[in-house]
């Protein structure tokens, strides 16, 4: 018995870890997500340690999981120990899905394809166009959910549609605020897939990151007008930060933020975008001053 799995891709900031909360919250079925790193999902469960794996046991027999080991071996320890009904994986927001979608079809019998859902964030679509990888995430993709729709006028929507059908006609496109989607509508597809591996990717080559962590409190006003004015280089930032004694889940994606009180004992925020290296510590240095 093979068991199916789905992929979440999306590019930073659309709205995977979201979409990964909203499915956890209606399961009617054992899933196991399995994750780069457990991310914002605001997890207070014991973390149990596996060889090529850490898994939280969540309500209803699901387990979030967060990857330490080579993906095959991860997915045989799931599958062995807790025997979910479906395994979601959510890919960083810088991965083509097709190395991923080759394996699970050719290398993995233990697998199978299930649904790839590709997450557009409808507000930053226009500002910050699709390079090569958003466009292969949607190409391949069985459902794409143009996230965020609230935040632009039905021409931009419109406009979206008409952009998103030209890259691919045939998977179901689904309209959302905050990525909340029936999970009906998201898993049952069992889609098959004829790819080609491809063993060198470069699509990264340019984009960069760098973190700050601090067990300092900083100024919430201070904090907000230094990231209304962050370097138009940065196009996503998250993490947690104490402002004024309280700490904050902060979110950044493409000129907007969010600052939602959130537990955490210490600020770590990680920035990311094109060649921001260069303005690293500048960014720093601002960041200390606060």
């Amino acid at each position: 018995m093979r068991t199916p799995i789905s992929i979440i891709t999306g590019y930073l900031g659309a709205g995977k870890t979201t979409l990964l909360k909203n499915i956890l919250n209606k399961a009617d079925k054992k899933i196991a997500v399995i994750m780069n790193e457990f991310g914002e999902i605001d997890i207070d469960s014991k973390i149990i340690k596996g060889k090529n794996i850490n898994i939280v046991e969540l309500a209803g027999g699901c387990v979030c999981c967060s990857l330490t080991g080579e993906f095959e071996l991860a997915t045989k320890e799931i599958i062995k120990k807790y025997k979910p009904d479906i395994i979601v994986v959510e890919t960083t927001g810088l991965a083509e899905p097709d190395t991923l979608i080759f394996d699970i079809e050719n290398e993995l019998p233990d697998l199978k394809l299930d649904s790839i859902i590709a997450l557009v964030d409808s507000d930053a679509f226009f500002k910050f166009p699709l390079g090569k990888t958003g466009k292969i995430q949607v190409e391949m993709a069985d459902i794409i959910i143009l996230n965020k729709v609230d935040l632009i006028n039905n021409k931009e929507l419109n406009k979206l549609e008409k952009e998103i059908k030209n890259l691919n006609n045939r998977a179901n496109i689904v309209k959302t605020k905050f990525a909340s989607v029936d999970n009906h509508i998201l898993f049952g597809i069992y889609s098959k897939r004829d790819i080609k591996k491809e063993i060198n990717h470069e699509h990264t080559k340019n984009i960069e990151f760098f973190s700050f962590k601090s067990n300092k409190i900083f100024d919430k006003e201070k904090f907000e007008e230094f990231i209304r004015n962050l370097s138009k280089e940065i196009y996503r930032a998250k993490g947690f930060i104490n402002l004024d004694k309280k700490f904050y889940l902060f979110n950044f994606v493409a000129q907007k933020y969010s600052l939602e009180e959130f537990k955490a004992d210490k600020t770590e925020l990680v920035f990311i975008g094109e060649n921001v290296n260069k303005i690293k510590e500048k960014i720093l240095k601002q960041l200390s001053a606060l």
